[in-house]
């Protein structure tokens, strides 16, 4: 072998030997600068890192991503040093999605903890703070073994299934979005949380001729304001203290295919004009870099906010909108589609069994009236949630209301003469009064931010007790 040759060979080794392993990995704790940190490190040998400082986004992070390994910090709450919480959302963590790979993280020693996590499920734990090189050991083994879990799975190579349903509502976005899949406008999804959006999103992207390209998923709302452009731009070498080598963003991974910006309506005002620049001038700079990078990539969004109130108000920019909804199409909830609801129900139940291995399951006779009857404020996913935990603890093929959790909520009926603005109104003075008027807690307690509770509040005249 001559010395070219040899050196050729050489660099191919090493280009193999760079190359990322694929793997999806959520890192959860709530200091912004660990999560920085912790993506650096991974990002040098892993494909896709998603963080959030918010443990209650796990469980929606879970429904909506496959993730291979979650590294999980122990502690959230100042004066809360125990580690039970971490322990608390390991115990969810494993009851949704039992295939996922656990590492706990904590900053105090709590080993015998950690040793206790492990006896209900962790993979492993690291101290910090951390060893970099153990740190990446620890998370390499641990998607090794989550492909070794995933080797055992049967694989499922059919064409991925859609429900669509019955309601006119349902059946006319399926449609529009047919019709709009062949083209390369943007598409603005709008619908409360758990409608479904994403899954929509998929199917547009399977629709388009771009179903054999990447389709990027981004949760807009998991995303701090420092993430935010090296997350979606990337960045180049030495743009920062650890970024140690050249690495694309989301916009640039979804290059001929779809990027999905899910909750595009929690973008804070100066960042709407960076996003705003990419969509006009159909390039991206990377942090660090001055030259702007050609896209070619079909941009979708969505969002569960009243996101015309929030131009009106100021909160979101109004360019930003008429660039995103070239084509807008709105998902309609549970509540407005009760036809669909008991088919659904035997729609997922089915993909949840083929999942587990279980297909032999069944509803109990009565189980129908009471999906029917039941609210589903979490709308699709939340009915995806209750069936698969009953699916994971049911001891037989039969699944019963218990089973399901659907006797414990406050009936209410929905008709066109209570129209879901009555239905907010009515849920805001509850638990304001609830609350004692208390604002923050209120606003917790609905999904809401400050502002937008203010907002209700006024459009609503309603009187706070505070």
């Amino acid at each position: 072998m001559s010395d070219n040759e040899h050196s050729t060979v050489h660099n191919r080794t090493k280009s193999r030997n760079m190359r990322k392993k694929q793997a999806n990995i959520l890192v959860v704790d709530d200091q912004e600068e660990i999560l920085f940190s912790v993506k650096m490190i991974l990002k040098k040998q892993f494909e896709n890192i998603f963080t959030t400082n918010n443990p209650k986004k796990i469980l929606s992070i879970l429904s909506e991503s496959p993730i291979d390994v979650v590294l999980l910090d122990m502690n959230y709450r100042i004066g809360f040093e125990d580690g039970r919480e971490g322990i608390h959302w390991l115990k969810e963590i494993k009851l949704l999605s039992p295939q996922t790979i656990v590492i706990l993280m904590t900053g105090f020693g709590k080993i015998e903890t950690a040793v206790e996590g492990i006896k209900i499920g962790a993979f492993d734990y690291v101290l910090k703070p951390w060893n970099n090189e153990k740190l990446l050991s620890t998370i390499d083994n641990a998607v090794n073994e989550s492909r070794k879990k995933s080797k055992k799975t049967i694989a499922i190579t059919e064409e991925k299934k859609y429900f669509v349903g019955t309601s006119q509502k349902i059946k006319q976005a399926y449609s529009i979005a047919e019709k709009v899949a062949k083209t390369s406008a943007n598409v603005l999804i709008l619908g409360e949380n758990g409608t479904g959006k994403f899954v929509f999103a998929e199917y547009i992207h399977q629709q388009s001729d771009r179903k054999d390209k990447p389709f990027v998923h981004v949760d807009l709302g998991s995303l701090s304001d420092t993430l935010f452009e090296s997350e979606l731009f990337g960045y180049a070498k030495g743009a920062f203290t650890d970024a140690k080598i050249d690495t694309a963003g989301r916009f640039e991974s979804a290059s001929e295919g779809t990027i999905f910006l899910d909750e595009i309506g929690n973008i804070p005002l100066h960042l709407q004009a960076k996003l705003l620049h990419v969509l006009q001038t159909k390039t991206v700079t990377r942090l660090g870099e001055s030259k702007p990078r050609p896209l070619n990539v079909r941009v979708i969004t969505a969002t569960n906010s009243d996101i015309k109130e929030e131009v009106k108000h100021k909160n979101f920019r109004e360019d930003l909108l008429y660039r995103i909804n070239t084509m807008e199409i709105q998902l309609p909830s549970l509540r407005e589609r009760k036809d669909d609801i008991v088919p659904m129900s035997h729609f997922i139940l089915e993909q949840i069994g083929q999942k587990y291995s279980h297909n032999e399951l069944r509803f109990e006779n009565n189980v129908s009236e009471y999906l029917e009857r039941y609210p589903w404020r979490g709308n699709i996913r939340e009915m995806e949630n209750k069936i698969e935990r009953a699916v994971i603890l049911s001891e037989n093929n039969s699944i019963s209301v218990n089973d399901l959790d659907l006797l414990n909520f406050e009936d209410f009926q929905t008709n066109d003469e209570n129209p879901l603005s009555e239905m907010e109104k009515n849920a805001i003075e509850k638990s304001l009064f609830k609350n004692e008027g208390n604002i923050s807690k209120t606003a917790e307690e609905l999904g809401l931010s400050r502002a937008s509770l203010y907002r209700r509040i006024e459009k609503y005249g309603l009187k706070n007790p505070e």
